[in-house]
C-alpha cells in the first residue's frame, strides 16, 4: 500500500487533463429516452477525462469545492455506470437539498461509461488496488482536500481500498453491498462455469439482485437487463467483472483482534437491503470494522439496489450520517432537518433497521479523536460534537 501510494503521488506531477465537456441534451437519442439517466435540466454537470498513472478515467462533476467541505465522490458497481447506479438517488428531491451544499463527483470505472470505446484485445484491466490508486488523480485535478465516498458493490470495495491506502483524503464512507472477501476456489470455479453457461448480463444481474428479486421484480430487472446489454460496452464490462471476481480480501480487522490491525479510520456507514445477495458480505465487513465509528443500516423492503428502490430512506440515513460528522442543518438545508428532541441514546447496535412500520432506527457514530479531527472542526455546527456512538430513533 505504501509503495502504491508513493508511485501514485509521484505520478500526479505528470498528469495531462483534457478540456471539460458539458453534458448536453441531444448527444445520444438512446440515452435521452431512458428515465434512469440525467434529466434534461441537468446541464450543469460537466464531463472530464482525467489521465492517471493507470489510464484514462471518466468523471462527471457538478459544482465547485466549497471552502473546507469535502466533495461527495461516488463509484458504481459492476455492470453499471454512474448514471445507472446513482441517478435515482441523486435526483431524489431531498437528496438534491443536501448536495446543493457539496460538490458532487461521479467516477466511472475505466471503459464503463456510456459510449466508451472498446479496449483493444490483450488490454490489461487495472487491478482493484490500481483502480483505487487512480482516485488521487481526481482529487488533485479538482483541488479537493478530501472526499466523502459513496460506493456500491465493486465501487464500495474500490473506495474502501482508497481509504486504506490514502486515509488522509477520505472524510467518510457510505459503502453499499460491500463484500470484503475475495472469492475462494469454489466460488471462482462456479463463476467460471457460470461464465460459460450464462450470458454476461445474466451474470451481472445475479450479482446485483437476489433470486427473489429476479423472479418477482421483473420490471426493474428487465429494465436493467436492457441497459446493461445496450449502454455498457460488453467487452469492457467483462474485463471489469473478471477483475472484481479476482479481488483479494480487504486487509481489515477490528482493532484489538489481531496485532497491528488495519481498519478504516473514517466514519463508515454500511448499507444493505434485507433482500440483497450481498447481505452476508456486509455483515462480515461490519464485524471487521471499528464499532465506534461504524454504522450498519439494514434496509427493510429493499433488495440489491437500495439507492434505486428506496432513495428516500437512504437519503434520510445519509442526512443523519452527515450530521453525525458535524455537517448539520445550520448550513441552510431545507425543511429544518434536525435530530428529533425525543431521540434517546442507546448502546450502539451492530445492526439497525429501517422498519416496515416506517419507523427508522439507525445507528449514528462519529469519531472524535486526535487522529481525525476533521469531522467536527470542518463543520459550521458543533451540535454533533461529543455525540459518540449512540442510536437515534427517527421517523422516515
Amino acid at each position: 500500500g505504501l509503495l502504491l501510494q508513493e508511485m501514485t503521488m509521484a505520478g500526479l506531477h505528470e498528469l495531462r487533463f483534457t478540456e471539460e465537456k458539458p453534458l448536453l441534451r441531444g448527444q445520444d437519442a438512446e440515452l435521452e429516452n431512458s428515465d434512469v439517466f440525467l434529466s434534461a435540466v441537468d446541464t450543469d454537470w460537466k464531463e472530464h477525462d482525467i489521465e492517471t498513472p493507470y489510464g484514462l478515467l471518466h468523471v462527471v462533476i457538478r459544482g465547485s469545492p466549497k471552502g473546507n467541505r469535502p466533495a461527495i465522490l461516488t463509484y458504481h458497481d459492476v455492470g453499471l455506470n454512474h448514471k445507472l447506479c446513482f441517478n435515482t438517488f441523486f435526483n431524489y428531491e431531498d437528496m438534491q437539498e443536501i448536495t446543493k451544499h457539496f460538490v458532487v463527483c461521479h467516477v466511472d470505472a475505466p471503459g464503463q461509461q456510456a459510449g466508451a470505446s472498446q479496449f483493444p484485445q490483450g488490454y490489461q484491466y487495472p487491478s482493484m488496488d490500481q483502480l483505487a490508486a487512480m482516485l488521487p488523480s481526481v482529487v488533485q485535478h479538482f483541488g479537493f482536500k478530501y472526499v466523502i465516498g459513496i460506493g456500491v458493490g465493486a465501487g464500495a470495495y474500490v473506495l474502501a481500498k482508497f481509504a486504506l491506502i490514502f486515509p488522509d483524503l477520505v472524510e467518510g464512507l457510505v459503502l453499499m453491498n460491500i463484500d470484503p472477501n475475495g472469492k475462494g476456489w469454489i466460488d471462482w470455479a462456479a463463476a467460471k462455469l457460470s461464465g460459460l453457461t450464462s450470458t454476461l448480463p445474466d451474470n451481472v444481474l445475479s450479482h446485483l439482485f437476489s433470486q427473489e428479486e429476479l423472479v418477482n421484480n421483473t420490471e426493474l430487472v428487465q429494465s436493467y437487463r436492457q441497459q446493461i446489454g445496450s449502454v455498457v460496452n460488453q467487452f469492457n464490462l467483462q474485463l471489469f467483472l473478471n477483475m472484481y471476481n479476482s479481488r483479494r480480501d480487504l486487509d481489515i480487522n477490528r482493532p484489538g483482534t489481531v496485532p497491528n490491525a488495519k481498519t478504516l479510520r473514517c466514519p463508515v456507514m454500511l448499507v444493505v437491503g434485507d433482500n440483497a445477495p450481498a447481505e452476508e458480505g456486509v455483515v462480515e465487513c461490519n464485524s471487521k470494522l471499528d464499532p465506534t465509528n461504524t454504522t450498519f443500516l439494514k434496509m427493510a423492503d429493499s433488495g440489491g439496489l437500495p439507492q434505486v428502490t428506496q432513495p428516500g430512506k437512504l437519503t434520510e440515513a445519509f442526512k443523519y450520517f452527515l450530521q453525525g460528522m458535524g455537517y448539520s442543518e445550520c448550513q441552510g438545508w431545507a425543511r429544518g432537518w434536525r435530530v428529533p428532541a425525543c431521540a434517546h441514546a442507546l448502546p450502539s447496535a451492530s445492526m439497525t433497521r429501517l422498519a416496515r412500520s416506517r419507523t427508522a432506527s439507525l445507528t449514528s457514530a462519529s469519531s472524535v479523536d486526535g487522529t481525525r479531527p476533521r469531522a467536527c472542526t470542518h463543520s459550521e455546527s458543533t451540535e454533533a460534537m461529543g455525540q459518540i456512538n449512540h442510536t437515534m430513533e427517527v421517523s422516515c
